[in-house]
């Protein structure tokens, strides 16, 4: 994925490492890099350093580097040390700085997707074009919009309870910030103050019979987010409907 917000530089890159045999996307703010790492999986992040407007790529690779382990190379205009040390503290694999040689970029990339290699991590394995969605006994019906508990027993949920609990079982094992469930979710600008996404968890947990406390199902990422990471444990049961 390459992160800029000179769309020139995206076209150029989508255009050049494609001939190269990369799949590429691209996003030219924060949150559609969110969006895009909420729904894919990535073997590579180009991030630029400078956006003249919303969040600054520093950060922006703090976010990806509490969430995620993949490589990560900064292209910015600036060529101090500073700035370079800087973003190598915060986990960056690799700087190139504007203007680049093509070539060059290329080859850098490929250097740290080898020291990657086996690590990258290929994203939940889902079929989005399924019915239902299956987890712990439980049935997802994504025709219906249906909640069908292990006993068969049928759990209403609200329209936005569905689509934050499709979200998170179609991303299984992938952890969600809150921003990124808003998102995905609403399609709209969130506030960072935005404390829906909580209020709608603790809803669908209880639903679930998915204790807080000792959560099998929705599980809390203290300072990120949520994970949908179902257990084996049996026992779950429905809670009742609204």
């Amino acid at each position: 994925m390459v992160v800029d917000d000179d769309r020139g530089i995206c076209t150029f890159l989508k255009r050049f490492l494609g001939d190269e045999g990369f799949v590429v996307k691209t996003a030219d703010e924060g949150r559609k890099m969110r969006r895009a790492l909420a729904d894919d999986a990535f073997n590579l992040i180009l991030l630029d350093l400078g956006f003249p407007r919303g969040e600054d790529g520093v950060t922006l690779a703090r976010q990806l580097r509490v969430q995620y382990d993949y490589p990560l190379i900064i292209i910015s205009g600036k060529n101090t040390t500073i700035d370079k040390v800087v973003c190598l503290e915060l986990g960056a694999d690799d700087y190139v700085t504007k203007p680049f040689e093509p070539r060059e970029l290329l080859a850098r990339m490929r250097t740290v997707m080898r020291r990657y290699s086996g690590r990258v991590d290929p994203g939940p394995s889902r079929d989005q074009q399924d019915a239902f969605l299956s987890f712990a006994g439980w049935k997802l019906d994504l025709d219906r919009y249906h909640l069908n508990a292990p006993t068969g027993q049928r759990i209403r949920l609200t329209g936005r309870e569905f689509e934050v609990l499709r979200a998170l079982v179609q991303r299984r094992g992938r952890v969600l910030t809150r921003e990124q469930i808003l998102d995905i979710v609403a399609n709209r600008s969130w506030s960072p103050y935005d404390r829906s996404v909580d209020v709608l968890i603790g809803k669908l947990r209880r639903k679930l019979g998915d204790q807080a406390s000792n959560a099998q199902l929705i599980k809390t990422v203290r300072g990120v987010g949520y994970v949908f990471a179902p257990s084996n444990r049996s026992g779950l049961h429905a809670a009742g409907q609204e």
